[in-house]
């Protein structure tokens, strides 16, 4: 059998289309010792593929980090073929709050150096060392009370649409950066009782290592991260503290969490929190844009780049050729 896609963005949508069944998105992640990545990498995507599974899965020497969707019939037996991996026997899984559109249309497993791009070096955190997980009613908890500082260990793009309420949110756009600046900024706050969170849990794990390496004596971290948050609260049917959309990355590019509308169109400041990557695609860049203004720049960030499209209309990202497709798919 092939281990990779074969068929092109039309052909997988088309594909989608045509299924009788429902998908439930998923994601895992977990730190632990990969001796063969290549072979590991191999079986999993067999495995995934005959269950008919779409996503995007890393695997280093370090550990996996999964997002994915799963057909529902299916998911029993999802199940049961994680829990027959050693690796990843008993593993948090860690389902997605709305499916409003597809989130992935075809199965990728790729080898990397580590599972989320940090820009450490492995011997600049101590995985054996990390912060106090939480459970989700603990963290709600605690991050209500007034001698605590939660913190944003997302991207200040995903943050900007969605955060807890009072939350640290560093204005950095990458994981290096925001660890440094968050040391900086709390500085003097060593001895305070410190809220990490993040999407899913796995780059909370190398931040509070990184805190506790620095100094920090009360790090602790929200296990699952929003989305098991979000799963929690709803279920107890208590009130989120987390507000606004929690930024995803798949297709769909966030969840609805509460009706607050955080961020502003990047054209004209209108509240909006709908994100878009540039329709131009030297550009590609990844903005908060109204459907007015979408309309008005034809799905670019700007004039420069509604300009440039309109003279080189071969420029059109195929992004957004797939996510308007994907639009016409029904969950």
């Amino acid at each position: 059998m092939s281990l990779y896609n074969k068929l092109n963005t039309e052909q997988l949508i088309e594909k989608l289309k045509s299924e009788t069944f429902k998908r439930r998105t998923l994601s895992f992640y977990r730190y632990v010792q990969i001796d063969e990545p290549n072979i590991f990498r191999d079986e999993l995507y067999k495995g995934l593929d005959e269950l008919q599974c779409n996503g995007r899965i890393y695997v280093a020497k370090e550990g996996i980090n999964a997002q994915m969707n799963v057909p529902e019939p299916h998911i029993n037996a999802l199940l049961n073929y994680l829990e027959s991996i050693p690796q990843l026997r008993g593993m948090q899984i860690k389902w997605a709050i709305e499916e409003s559109m597809p989130s992935f249309i075809k199965l990728i497993v790729r080898v990397r150096p580590k599972i989320v791009a940090d820009g450490l070096n492995d011997n600049m955190v101590d995985l054996n060392n990390v912060g106090n997980r939480l459970s989700p009613i603990e963290f709600h908890e605690l991050s209500d009370k007034q001698d605590v500082i939660v913190v944003d260990m997302r991207n200040n793009y995903e943050s900007e649409v969605g955060r807890f309420v009072n939350a640290y949110c560093p204005d950095a756009s990458t994981f290096r950066e925001e660890v440094e600046l968050v040391v900086n900024e709390l500085e003097d706050k060593k001895d305070k009782k410190i809220l990490l969170y993040c999407t899913g849990g796995v780059r909370c794990e190398k931040a509070s290592a990184w805190l506790k390496q620095r100094g920090f004596k009360d790090v602790n971290q929200l296990h699952g991260g929003v989305i098991a948050y979000v799963a929690e609260i709803k279920q107890k049917g208590l009130s989120s503290r987390f507000i606004g959309k929690n930024f995803v990355f798949d297709e769909r590019l966030g969840e609805r969490v509460t009706p607050h509308i955080l961020g502003k169109c990047h054209n004209c400041g209108k509240p909006c929190d709908i994100h878009i990557n540039c329709a131009y695609d030297p550009c590609h860049d990844l903005v908060i844009q109204c459907n007015e203004c979408s309309q008005k720049y034809n799905d670019c960030c700007s004039v420069a780049c509604h300009e440039n499209l309109k003279a080189h209309p071969d420029q059109k990202s195929r992004e957004i050729n797939k996510r308007q497709l994907l639009n016409s798919c029904s969950t």
